[in-house]
């Protein structure tokens, strides 16, 4: 039994490296029509690539190679869209079902919600959502918005007198701030509490432990969940669904009382996290609590994150360019006057 189960290993592993072996060489032949830098005949570009010199080895290779591609990240799509649109209308329009990498690695953080789901259930749910996406909803947001930016603002004014300050943890409790009190309704006070940003480093470590799994090719569930990083994955995925749990669990309980929901329902445009707990499909059925946690990680992780991103890419531009930035700055003060608060 012993060396019938040895030679049937052994038979496994040939098969999976035949296997990978053809998948790898078919993959080779449809990337030879591009040009690029020399490859490693197992790695591709992966070796010449770290998480510190990421975007300025990409950008580089964009530049000298116009049709460049890179492992996991695709076309460099910048140095397309300049030198080739109409290469870049193509791969922009394509319709193909979502890759399982990076989304599958994603799924134990952010569940399947609406960035991962396909198909029937992303229709779903994408309907049962619609009302939250409403352009109105965003009218009675905008003086949250900017009560929030002012809690920002403040703590920058007692930085203001060093040479260079570091943003985006700043933004990114900002953004945090924004949504957890436009879309779920929810006061965390995460800017001014030194202890309520456990959530904003939960993001951080599981988007670099995210990205340092595909780097790695860790892409076995079974191995990975042993390695050190695995385990770490696991634990700060913990955090972020505590955090996800504490804000649904309070929303139900104001919801428990009839008077709540009735007020709530009676709202002209609920947030999203009332129309998560309110909404039923066509068979008068509502969100699993599966379900519903994973659109709340979705977009409690997307709605403040890739903000923040944004935001803080725009400020460094800004910074590189002051007369662009001056010209912010008229444009700014010529609209709002005297007042210190945006209105719509």
């Amino acid at each position: 039994i012993l060396q019938l189960s040895v030679v049937l290993g052994v038979i496994f592993v040939l098969l999976k490296v035949a296997q990978f072996y053809q998948k790898r060489k078919k993959l080779i032949k449809a990337l030879e029509a591009f040009p690029g830098p020399p490859k490693h005949w197992l790695y591709g570009h992966n070796h010449l690539i770290t998480a510190e010199k990421m975007l300025y080895q990409i950008q580089s290779w964009g530049e000298e190679y116009p049709y460049a591609f890179h492992r996991w990240h695709g076309p460099v799509m910048p140095s397309l869209i300049i030198h080739h649109p109409e290469y870049a209308k193509v791969i922009l329009a394509q319709t193909d079902r979502k890759p399982k990498i990076p989304y599958r690695f994603l799924a134990p953080w952010i569940g399947q919600g609406l960035l991962i789901l396909e198909g029937p259930k992303w229709f779903q749910h994408r309907k049962m959502l619609t009302p939250a996406f409403h352009y109105d909803v965003l009218k009675s947001y905008v003086t949250l918005m900017s009560d929030s930016v002012k809690v920002m603002l403040d703590k920058w004014e007692k930085k203001a007198e060093r040479k260079s300050v570091e943003l985006f943890q700043d933004i990114s409790l900002m953004t945090l701030d924004s949504i957890m009190k436009c879309a779920f309704s929810y006061n965390s006070n995460c800017q001014t509490q030194s202890n309520s940003d456990h959530y904003i480093r939960a993001v951080y470590d599981l988007s670099y432990l995210v990205s340092h799994r595909i780097r790695n090719f860790s892409f076995t569930d079974i191995f990975y969940d042993w390695t050190h990083k695995g385990r770490e994955f696991q634990d700060v995925c913990k955090l972020a669904h505590d955090h996800t749990d504490k804000v649904i669990k309070e929303r139900k309980m104001l919801l428990s009382s009839e008077k709540e929901l009735d007020k709530i329902q009676k709202k002209k445009h609920l947030d999203f996290l009332d129309i998560l707990l309110c909404t039923k499909d066509a068979n008068g059925v509502g969100l699993s609590d599966e379900d519903l946690r994973a659109e709340v990680d979705t977009f409690m992780f997307e709605g403040h994150d890739t903000t923040a991103s944004g935001i803080s890419w725009l400020f460094y531009c800004l910074a590189l360019h002051p007369e662009h930035q001056q010209r912010c700055r008229e444009e700014i003060q010529g609209i709002m006057g005297d007042r210190d608060t945006v209105e719509w």
